[in-house]
């Protein structure tokens, strides 16, 4: 389960007014091999006592390690059962969303640049493992996975001002930000296992049976000691949000969890008679689940 803070490392720079789609260069060792860059290396250094976003009561001196105005962060997973999409004992990351601290939202943003080659930065970069763990766990449930990549960069991504290229100054390289996002996002979502955390209260996927609004909830606020806002289509549990305010930058900080801010109504759920079903083709269907299907089947 995941503490009430994740800490991890991040962040660059821009060379003034360059927008360029080059990816991330890997190092050369003297040997003249390609070694692998660091997520977080590049990132500034921000002190122990940053202000935690939506939480400061005077502007903040230095806007790389305060995020501003994005300052709730939400992690948001998803539960795609038909199609199934990702491993049947897990869900899935949607993506990492810079929400304003009343629970509205931008999007498209200009704190940094756009890509539209998410793959290629970070094979070039050498992150082969942050890659693996995308292909696995950071899927759409339509189309491919480098466009799916590139919306959630672009919408997302672009808006957290800490990510900003001025953030890196001399040692920016154009795709380094990419590649602190992804990696801090992908980092913070293995810290919320929502599969392990329902399968602990007795939650598990199935056709026959329902659970309670407030089964699901008081399972998942396990995870964090947070609310979690929880989405539901036509009665099937689907999505989780797990939101947090961050002490520093999005790169080095830490991760404080919090209430959803201004998501009241946002999670339509209905109180009682939520499925949760198990992903199709999986293999971890109770007998009664197998039982029935056949029988549907005659």
């Amino acid at each position: 389960m995941a503490s009430n803070t994740t800490s991890l490392k991040a962040l660059l720079t821009f060379a003034s007014g360059l927008l360029s789609q080059l990816p991330l260069g890997s190092h050369q060792s003297s040997s003249g091999g390609s070694v692998a860059s660091i997520p977080f290396a590049e990132a500034p250094s921000c002190p122990s006592d940053s202000p935690l976003s939506c939480h400061n009561s005077t502007a903040a001196k230095d806007s790389c390690c305060f995020i501003y105005p994005g300052g709730q962060l939400l992690s948001t997973q998803f539960w795609d059962a038909a199609p199934a999409v990702g491993p049947a004992d897990s869900w899935t990351l949607h993506g990492l969303w810079p929400d304003l601290c009343d629970g509205t939202y931008p999007t498209f943003c200009k704190s940094a640049p756009q890509y539209h080659n998410i793959t290629q930065i970070l094979t070039s970069a050498g992150q082969t493992s942050l890659l693996a763990d995308m292909e696995t766990y950071w899927l759409p449930n339509s189309g491919t996975n480098e466009h799916f990549w590139q919306h959630e960069w672009n919408k997302h991504g672009t808006c957290v001002n800490t990510l900003a290229p001025s953030c890196y100054a001399s040692s920016y390289n154009s795709g380094v930000e990419v590649v602190d996002f992804f990696a801090r996002a992908v980092e913070v979502f293995k810290g919320l296992d929502t599969y392990k955390a329902l399968a602990a209260a007795g939650i598990t996927p199935t056709h026959s049976k329902t659970y309670t609004k407030a089964e699901i909830q008081d399972a998942l606020t396990q995870v964090t000691g947070s609310e979690v806002v929880l989405g539901c289509s036509y009665g099937k549990l689907n999505q989780a949000w797990y939101s947090f305010n961050v002490k520093g930058s999005l790169q080095t900080g830490s991760f404080v969890a919090t209430a959803p801010a201004g998501k009241g109504g946002r999670g339509n759920c209905p109180t009682r008679g939520i499925r949760y079903l198990p992903k199709r083709g999986s293999s971890s269907v109770d007998s009664e689940d197998t039982m029935n299907d056949a029988q549907n089947e005659l």
